[in-house]
């Protein structure tokens, strides 16, 4: 390893290297933490010969075996083309990504990485970002030596050695940092949802274990109890404001906990730097070549307090995995017109995010409610037929009843939604109603263009006209448009691209 003058910038070496000695102490606990059921479960299996304690302190040396052994058998190297990471015991492999295959960088740390100095890299592409299995991972890295592989690997310009961090540090500019005033978004992004469920499955899982039945202990049973003496309606009414407020409180945990200390800043050699964390720290660097486009996402709550996410378009990166989990989030849950004003600085262009939309017609709107209803007719149908035969109560009728409004009033909000615009060679792309997403891809991340007619839309003489890309979701729609509007966005856009086949066609 070569060191630069003033840093502890990594350069290029043949030499095979281990990881950093101290996972020894990390990697067994990890381990052990992974294999904590099956670890539980030789213990309560063998309980009853006597012999559980036994299997399970076996299970426990293996398992710590296993997390030793990862050492030994994974080393990594960097050459002037390539990095390659070497791993496996019984079956060898050798993962090597080219340099000008990398799209992104990301260091994360745990809190058990960041209590031992550690920090872990994963090396993004536009292969690797889809197979996890064959992503390319430094696990336990010492923190600056992952801070410093992450400048050489994305900054590299064939030379021995690279500018000082401090330099590029000091060549970077602040586009946004996270104000404690966005946490009251927190509790309309429903993310504790997952949380509350994560840990219901893992006490009832426990508990079945154990032989424990959970409706018998104090608490719950006394709130089984009350329930049991009120009217069903009450009952009901009492059960979702409780859940509302355990999820309001676990999503606004869940959002501190994600995006503490979230910063967003551009480096003069043209990346975008995210960081992010409380427990968990996040480092993401995005090259802006490798950024074809911006997105707006606003899910119906968040919407209805104002409220919205900007998330990067890019190579490399996952989008459609939540924002505490994917790394391509520009901006958390904040104020509409911060979302907006980010993409705009980022994007480098405010028209794009701020320009109307070109409604889709009333051809359009009435699939929309057709959709909608005719669903929803069917299944009130369905409901009356089972509650004339005596398999549902009365009440049912009135439950499907209510739907029918809800129904219509989504149709009218993804009605409202539709639309698009081709703004400074950029299509913008708006539909979606539970989770509007307003899209703005640039015309030269366009590698093709796909013309989709499903039996329904065919009657309605109307289309979808869907934009393929290496970047984000790789396929971004403009639903329910007709034949000659979709033919023009793609020929204002990519001429070259669409042109031979309008000729052809002609």
């Amino acid at each position: 390893m070569t060191v630069g003058a003033g840093s502890a910038v990594v350069v290029a070496t043949e030499g095979w290297r281990r990881l950093d000695r101290r996972m020894l102490a990390m990697h067994p606990v990890q381990e052990v933490i992974r294999f904590a059921p099956a670890l539980i479960g030789l213990l309560i299996g063998g309980s009853g010969s006597g012999d559980g304690p036994l299997w399970s302190l076996i299970g426990v040396a293996v398992v710590v075996g296993l997390g030793l052994l990862r050492y030994a058998t994974t080393t990594f190297r960097i050459t002037p083309d390539q990095v390659q990471v070497r791993k496996g015991l019984l079956r060898r492999r050798v993962l090597a990504v080219p340099m000008d295959r990398i799209r992104t960088v990301d260091v994360t740390a745990n809190p058990l990485h960041r209590a031992l100095g550690l920090a872990r890299v994963e090396v993004g592409t536009g292969r690797t970002d889809r197979k996890k299995q064959h992503a390319l991972l430094l696990d336990s890295l010492s923190a600056p030596t992952a801070e410093s592989l992450r400048d050489e690997l994305l900054h590299r310009r064939g030379r021995a050695a690279r500018p000082a961090v401090d330099d590029v540090a000091g060549s970077a500019t602040e586009i946004v940092r996270l104000d404690a005033r966005w946490v009251r978004y927190g509790p309309f992004t429903l993310s504790g949802i997952v949380t509350i469920g994560v840990v219901v499955a893992l006490l009832s899982n426990a508990a079945n274990e154990a032989k424990v039945s959970l409706s018998r202990l104090g608490g719950l049973h006394s709130a089984r109890t009350q329930l049991a003496g009120i009217p069903a309606w009450a009952a009901a009414l009492e059960i979702l404001a409780m859940a509302a407020v355990l999820t309001a409180v676990a999503s606004t945990i869940a959002y501190l906990l994600a995006f503490w200390n979230f910063q967003l800043i551009r480096r003069s050699e043209g990346t975008l730097h995210i960081s992010r964390g409380l427990l968990t720290t996040r480092s993401t660097t995005i090259e802006e070549r490798r950024l074809h486009g911006v997105e707006l996402s606003e899910p119906l709550l968040l919407r209805a307090v104002g409220g919205a996410r900007c998330i990067a378009i890019t190579t490399g990166l996952r989008v459609g995995r939540g924002a505490e989990r994917g790394g391509s989030i520009l901006l958390p849950p904040a104020p509409r017109r911060d979302a907006v004003a980010v993409g705009a600085r980022v994007l480098g262009d405010e028209h794009a995010l701020t320009a109307a939309v070109v409604h889709h017609g009333p051809r359009a709107t009435r699939r929309r409610y057709t959709r909608a209803l005719g669903v929803t007719g069917v299944a009130v149908i369905i409901v009356v037929i089972l509650v004339a035969a005596g398999v549902l109560p009365l009440w049912s009728v009135i439950a499907a009843a209510v739907t029918v409004p809800l129904a219509g009033a989504l149709a009218a909000d993804r009605a409202h939604s539709l639309g698009h615009a081709v703004v400074d060679r950029c299509l913008v792309a708006r539909r979606g109603s539970l989770v509007r997403r307003r899209s703005m891809i640039r015309a030269n991340g366009v590698i093709g263009w796909n013309l989709h007619r499903s039996f329904f839309q065919r009657r309605a003489g109307l289309l979808t006209l869907t934009a393929t890309t290496a970047a984000g979701r790789q396929a971004y729609a403009v639903q329910d448009t007709c034949e000659d509007v979709a033919l023009r966005i793609a020929d204002d856009l990519t001429p070259l691209l669409i042109t031979p086949f309008l000729a052809i066609g002609s």
